[in-house]
């Protein structure tokens, strides 16, 4: 059985910062398209960040710059560096795993139950 776990979550002030971590079990993650997506109250899922299994990153461009995604092969692990947080980035962040490189979040082969984030003073 395939299971994402995410962990790190929080209250945290504007400006700050949090790491949030997701550990898989079931799968090796250097074999798949690694995600963060968040999703806000009220609001659609966001594509947050995706990092390939060539290594290469991806972020959205209202988290580029601030959040650094991240990985653990031998932990098969994975990590999102959030810095600078603002209020906007409030959301239950959730790690995600697909054999191809999906744009489209519903088809995603495994999910997280995710972890929530909230940024205020």
């Amino acid at each position: 059985e395939v299971q994402l776990v995410e962990s790190g979550g929080g209250l945290v002030q504007p400006g700050g910062s949090l790491r949030l971590s997701c550990v898989a079990s079931g799968l090796a993650i250097k074999d798949y398209y690694l995600y963060w997506v968040r999703q806000a109250p009220g609001k659609g899922r966001e594509w947050v960040s995706l990092l390939s299994t060539a290594g290469n990153t991806y972020y959205a461009a209202s988290v580029d710059g601030r959040f650094t995604v991240s990985s653990d092969f031998a932990k098969n692990m994975i990590y999102l560096s959030m810095d600078n947080l603002k209020p906007e980035d409030t959301a239950m962040y959730y790690c995600a795993a697909n054999s191809w490189m999906a744009t489209d979040a519903s088809s995603f082969d495994y999910w997280g139950q995710g972890t929530q984030v909230t940024v205020s003073s």
